[in-house]
């Protein structure tokens, strides 16, 4: 369940499930909303698993298993993967150097398994690795104006200017860690972090104190980040090589060897992976299915891998996974049967007031 179950009913909240946790569908017209956070801010509660890890050698053993290097210092962040041995991706995950722990967020159904693995793998290392994803509350703040809204609830500190950094500071009597985040939706994005207990009095505050904010669920959150162009783990990451994806901001090509980095560095020193992530504009109302080839003349070249139609452009787009310097730019998708033209678009769909850490890098 969210942690504000009952907050969200208030406020006409329509339910849905994210890896086996309750979470926000919408809060009805959700394109409105959509505008509304394209335009202002809004406000989500995102459905994370949580897991600290503690102990003299938290950083070496965490560093020694995920893509990327776990930051030394306290208030820096990264985002980083768990590959399996062909180097597809496992589980995403966010980690923060939180001084004398490790605070890990990543899918909700992925903490329990994950910390329950890893503590099996603790031999002689100074490491104790629990779930605690009862003990948080985590709310976004996504808009052109977010930084503003921050700034006009956050006391004792300064809002972060560092992708994956964070501050620690107050919102009314509660304390709250306030991150920067990877901008998934294109706007300028933060996360704001508290203890459960104080969840309903921080989402208040959020909500209600210095600028106004739209509270808004998971269906506008994806309609936000497919504008963006920002693979998310359901749909584009998961079993994928980040190489195809073009998951540069995840990946450190000097680190030591980790599960899986033997395949990723091969195809980075190769120049090239067999597929790329692309934009598609498609002719027509119809929305393609996840898994809907995609043709160049008569030759299959793809898939798409999530679509929609876009409330800013006003019309269909998708994501789709494709061959690897696919010449063309005129191809089709078939829906129902039927091949409808399809344009290849940059990314991001819309510009807004950031750029998502996410949108494919291939250089």
């Amino acid at each position: 369940m969210t942690v504000i179950e009952s907050i969200h009913e208030d406020h006409g909240a329509t339910f849905g499930e994210r890896g086996g946790r309750t979470i926000v569908d919408h809060f009805g017209r959700p394109e409105r909303t959509h505008r509304a956070v394209r335009n202002g801010v809004g406000l989500l509660e995102p459905a994370y698993g949580v897991i600290v890890v503690e102990g003299e050698d938290r950083l070496e053993y965490v560093d020694n298993v995920v893509s990327n290097r776990v930051p030394t210092e306290d208030g820096q962040g990264c985002y980083a993967l768990v590959l399996d041995p062909q180097g597809g991706i496992e589980v995403e995950l966010y980690v923060y150097n939180a001084g004398e722990r490790l605070l890990l967020f990543t899918q909700p159904e992925t903490a329990e398994p994950l910390a329950e693995e890893w503590s099996e793998k603790v031999f002689i290392q100074d490491v104790e690795i629990r779930v605690a994803t009862d003990d948080y509350a985590v709310f976004g703040i996504h808009g052109p104006q977010a930084t503003e809204k921050i700034a006009s609830v956050l006391n004792g500190a300064a809002s972060p200017d560092e992708r994956y950094s964070f501050v620690r500071g107050t919102m009314g009597d509660e304390g709250v860690t306030v991150i920067r985040t990877d901008a998934l939706t294109g706007e300028e994005s933060y996360e704001v972090v508290c203890a459960a207990d104080d969840a309903e009095a921080v989402y208040d505050t959020l909500l209600n104190q210095g600028l106004n904010a739209a509270p808004f669920g998971y269906r506008t959150f994806e309609s936000l980040a497919l504008e963006a162009g920002s693979p998310l783990f359901q749909t584009e990451l998961e079993g994928t090589l980040p190489n195809v994806l073009g998951l540069r901001n995840a990946l450190d090509f000097e680190k030591g060897c980790y599960v899986g980095q033997e395949v990723v560095s091969r195809v980075e020193n190769r120049g090239q992976p067999s597929r790329q992530l692309v934009g598609l504009a498609l002719e027509g109302e119809n929305v393609p299915d996840s898994g809907a080839a995609v043709f160049d003349g008569d030759a299959s070249v793809g898939e798409v891998t999530r679509a929609g139609e876009s409330p800013i452009r006003e019309e269909v787009i998708a994501l789709a996974l494709v061959d690897y310097g696919l010449a063309s730019d005129d191809l089709t998708v078939r829906i129902g049967g039927e091949e409808v033209p399809a344009a290849v678009t940059d990314l991001p769909f819309v510009a807004g007031s950031d750029r998502s850490d996410r949108l494919p890098d291939y250089e």
